[in-house]
């Protein structure tokens, strides 16, 4: 046998693969949580996440004297502005571990985030809402998509793309390669819910930034949630992601500001070795 050769490890961190926005494990959309003890650089954390292989994976750095902890998202390509899966992940591993009660303020590069969760594990999160203006589709999006489209509109990250039922999103199936040349972080297809359990269903693909379909994905629902309130009429919905494991996400527009419900599951937890 070989004499161990490698670089001794300095410290160990605590990490999770928490399932957001489902209360089975193996369902909604795994999250990577990684408590950080001291600040890593971001070619780290960008390794980190891309060693994770999951859709994202979040860094927490406890806050200072009672301040908003930072808190990052990373995909496996690229570092992202907004993640909500991720957060819910991350607040679950708090709550469920004893590290926190209560309101949990998060400093991220979308502004203060704060999450609260009660009893019975349900937790909510504060988000900015991100509405969508109707918009012309770029070339390419529509082929790519392979999909006929109802209404197509865009904010500052994504397009979204109403269908006409729930079957067509269900039945989507994407040119990944031809999506990742569309300018945009990632496109939602949506639909008015054929059934009782939700009000809207949705996919969400973001090929261009290493994520060909995100299971469930809370960011997304910052734009569904004011869309389809606005067509509904009403402020408080549930929506059903679509994707193979599926998840729900329960939405209420308050003005600027989306709250966003669901519950997470720990499926993995140990050391990671720096």
């Amino acid at each position: 046998m070989r004499p161990h050769t490698g670089t001794p490890y300095h410290h160990l961190m605590r990490i999770y693969t928490v399932d957001a926005f489902t209360d089975r494990a193996f369902h909604g959309n795994p999250a990577g949580v990684c408590l950080l003890d001291a600040p890593m650089p971001d070619s780290w954390m960008q390794s980190l996440a891309s060693e994770m292989k999951h859709s994202e994976t979040a860094f927490l750095l406890q806050g200072e004297n009672g301040g908003p902890h930072s808190l990052r998202w990373f995909t496996p390509a690229v570092e992202v502005a907004l993640c909500g899966h991720a957060t819910l992940a991350t607040a679950h591993v708090l709550y469920s571990t004893g590290a926190a009660s209560g309101t949990v303020e998060f400093s991220t590069k979308s502004g203060i985030l704060s999450v609260t969760g009660d009893e019975n594990g349900l937790i909510t999160m504060d988000f900015p809402a991100k509405a969508i203006q109707e918009t012309t589709p770029p070339r390419g999006l529509v082929e790519a998509l392979g999909v006929k489209p109802l209404w197509i509109g865009r904010n500052e990250w994504d397009y979204l793309v109403e269908v006409e039922s729930e079957e067509a999103v269900r039945a989507a199936s994407p040119d990944f390669t031809a999506l990742a040349a569309v300018d945009a972080r990632g496109v939602i297809v949506t639909a008015e819910a054929a059934g009782n359990d939700a009000d809207y269903v949705s996919r969400f693909f973001a090929p261009r930034v290493g994520v060909p379909e995100d299971p469930v994905t809370g960011s997304a629902h910052c734009a569904l949630s004011p869309y389809w309130t606005a067509r509904l009429g009403r402020e408080t919905l549930t929506g059903h992601q679509l994707s193979e494991r599926g998840g729900m996400v329960r939405t209420t527009v308050r003005g600027a500001r989306v709250e966003l419900s669901g519950y997470a599951t720990t499926v993995l937890s140990g050391e990671l070795h720096i």
